[in-house]
């Protein structure tokens, strides 16, 4: 190998390096980012006029449209992007179930160790832990599973110096 062919290789090499920027697919909410989606990412959705649902990755991200396997979608075609995402009633739902059975327990151990008695239950505090677990639960458990394209909610490519773009994690990196 020749010293010429040596300094091409380590400049493609090294170049590599500088050609590690990527676009991102975010939806968003007015200006407020919901979802973050790579090259390579899990990418289901489902087009306008029918219910299938697709499930497939993300190859490549243009302007107006996203390269799905080898199949390229224009944003204005997909209805629904599906994703489980977490809300405010989600986590007030958390809180009240922690709530219910923290309030359970303290009142048992209010009974047994700092009053000396059996363990038994007061109705009103049973009650009330019940109500609580019995409202939180649902409220933890039901998330919204898809966000439908349009209105408020819409699709976008960003590269790097936007002020949505965040640079991915790489797996290499320390």
């Amino acid at each position: 190998m020749t010293f010429k062919q040596l300094i091409i290789l380590i400049l493609v090499f090294y170049s590599v390096q500088f050609a590690k920027a990527q676009k991102q697919l975010v939806l968003l909410k007015k200006e407020k980012v919901i979802l973050r989606l790579n090259p390579g990412d899990e990418f289901i959705f489902s087009l306008k006029d029918t219910k299938d649902i697709q499930r497939s990755y993300i190859n490549n991200l243009f302007d107006t449209a996203v390269m799905v396997h080898k199949t390229v979608m224009p944003f204005h075609k997909i209805d629904k992007i599906y994703f489980k995402r977490s809300n405010f009633a989600n986590v007030v739902g958390g809180l009240l179930v922690v709530g219910g059975v923290g309030y359970f327990l303290i009142d048992q151990i209010n009974v047994v160790v700092v009053n000396g008695d059996r363990a038994s239950l007061n109705d009103n505090v049973t009650t009330t832990s019940i109500a609580m677990v019995g409202v939180g639960l649902p409220m933890m458990l039901v998330k919204k599973k898809y966000q439908r394209i349009g209105g408020k909610y819409r699709l976008l490519t960003v590269k790097e110096g936007s002020p949505f773009y965040i640079k991915p994690l790489d797996k290499f990196e320390f």
